[in-house]
């Protein structure tokens, strides 16, 4: 199995879970409210949703969707590292947004090398 394809369904079947959890989970609406952005939880877990579905889909039909998903995860994470900086959390509870950022941006730019680059 390529790297690209383990690494897409990692992060797809993770934000499945977070998306999930952004939209029903008790632990993360309080989260939310701790960050002061409890108004963009739902945006959130759906945006989560449709990126986990998008690089899914985008991995068997259209790279295109692939690199757009990924892009838009990594930087959906980016923004949640900061808040989570902005919030003085420590550094392990930073370090999953962080990590998530990394490697949907290796996924957008491995897809690109794969399928775009001439």
């Amino acid at each position: 199995m390529k790297l690209l394809t383990i690494l897409t369904w990692l992060s797809g079947l993770f934000f499945i879970y977070f998306g999930i959890g952004c939209l029903i989970s008790d632990f993360i609406i309080s989260e939310f409210i701790r960050y002061g952005l409890e108004k963009f939880r739902v945006i959130t877990g759906i945006l989560q949703l449709l990126g986990a579905a998008g690089l899914l889909i985008g991995l068997y039909y259209d790279s295109r969707i692939l690199l757009l998903s990924s892009i838009g995860l990594g930087v959906l994470m980016i923004f949640g590292f900061i808040v989570r900086i902005n919030i003085n959390d420590n550094f392990f509870k930073c370090l999953p947004s962080f990590s998530f950022a990394v490697l949907n941006l290796f996924i957008a730019i491995k897809t690109y090398m794969i399928y775009f680059k001439d």
